[in-house]
């Protein structure tokens, strides 16, 4: 029997649960959606390159997509709350230490690996993983959508906050507010306390230990087909929140369209996001997400080939802002269908991990060869070539449960 026909959970959506999740998730993922403001009065004020800057936000990225698997594995056993009173600590130090940092090794700390791994125990990814336990097997692409919008809504938010925090205190002491707000988090976690209402698990998924699961899903052709596709997403999505709004001054624009741009990126991204866990529940997930990534790399290239003015910042931002994280809802939704619950914060923030890895190649790449060529063009048509790969990659998954040798409890 295969796992969807043995899994069931309560009808009823535990919204207590996913409200506390959706506030955790836009905190988390708003200030280090809106580090790109901080990067040119930061370089001002001390003197640093935007190599340094860029070297110490691919960190962060990387950071977040080691932590993931592991805060995803402790979530797993012990408990969503615990690994989220965790994130709020070091996100709130992390954002402390960079207020303060004398050197970019300072700045690499705490923008870096503090935040980075605070990211990691309180972005989305652990709190999908905790929505997926609380609901049926045919809700969660929904509940996934809502979690995903939440973290779009934090980048809304934060966009424009940060930017008027910044105008008004400076940079430094901006950082210092949204420390103070980060240790919202551990008073929010109170509502993910425990693991929920697991749904019923067959025999094979009850005595599967942690090391079986990782080596079926290391031979699931789909999961490996998953995995290196969402590599592409991290690469284009953190390149953009590190260097648009540089990039937008470069052009010569305003430095409000680049408060816009990544405010409508947000706004829009919360329609996307619902919109594609509404959609990942009644269409195939392997071709939607094909068809996401494929219209990525249209919308950059058009962006790159017509003359750049506000309008064209608007437009841009407005349909990217709809492919955002519409990966997210479907990518999660797969892992679960593969492998069911029991080690989705694991098996998913592995998927994250490469996410992850693609971040901080999109980041560090866009410094680095800004650095040597004065210009961000090279990645951004690197991106368009991986939009395509990722499109490809993507169309041959399977949406389907393993088998496994065990019968049903």
């Amino acid at each position: 029997m295969t796992l969807s026909a043995t899994q069931r959970a309560p009808a009823t959506v535990p919204w207590l649960a996913i409200g506390a999740g959706c506030l955790i998730a836009m905190l988390t993922f708003g200030p280090r959606s809106a580090i790109g403001f901080f990067q040119l009065p930061m370089l001002a004020d001390r003197g640093w390159s935007r190599e340094d800057f860029a070297i110490a936000i691919a960190l962060q990225n990387l950071f977040w997509g080691a932590g993931q698997p592991l805060f995803g594995a402790v979530a797993d056993k012990f408990g969503t709350a615990k690994v989220l009173v965790l994130s709020g600590l070091l996100y709130a130090t992390g954002l402390a230490v960079t207020a303060f940092a004398p050197s970019p090794l300072w700045l690499t700390i705490g923008s870096g690996v503090l935040v980075g791994l605070a990211v990691a125990a309180g972005s989305f990814g652990i709190v999908l993983a905790a929505f997926a336990r609380r609901v049926a097997p045919e809700q969660r692409s929904f509940v996934f959508g809502l979690g995903t919008a939440a973290g779009s809504l934090g980048m809304f938010v934060f966009a424009p906050l940060s930017q008027g925090l910044i105008d008004t205190f400076g940079w430094a002491d901006s950082l210092l507010v949204l420390s103070a707000m980060m240790l919202l988090v551990p008073v929010l976690a109170i509502g993910l306390r425990g693991n929920g209402s697991r749904p019923k698990l067959g025999k094979a998924e009850i005595e599967q230990t942690m090391g079986a699961a990782l080596r079926e899903a290391f031979a699931t052709k789909s999961y490996l087909l998953l995995t290196s596709g969402f590599f592409v997403c991290g690469f284009q999505v953190a390149f953009i929140t590190a260097h648009f709004p540089a990039y937008i001054a470069d052009l010569g624009i305003a430095p409000v369209w680049a408060v816009t741009a990544l405010a409508l990126i947000g706004f829009f991204n919360v329609i996307g996001s619902i919109a594609s866990g509404m959609i990942g529940q009644r269409y195939s997930k392997p071709i939607f997400l094909a068809l996401i990534y494929l219209g990525r790399s249209v919308v950059v290239t058009i962006f790159l080939l017509v003359p750049a003015s506000p309008a064209t910042v608007v437009v841009f931002s407005i349909v990217m802002g709809l492919l955002w994280l519409s990966t997210v809802p479907p990518t999660n939704a797969l892992v679960a269908i593969m492998f069911g619950t029991k080690y989705l914060g694991l098996l998913g923030g592995l998927v994250f991990f490469s996410h992850q890895i693609g971040s901080f190649l999109g980041v560090w790449l866009g410094g680095k060869l800004y650095a040597q060529t004065g210009s961000y063009d090279v990645v951004w048509w690197l991106g368009v070539g991986m939009g395509i790969f990722a499109a490809l990659v993507h169309w041959p998954i399977r949406e389907v449960p393993v088998q496994r040798a065990l019968g049903p409890a």
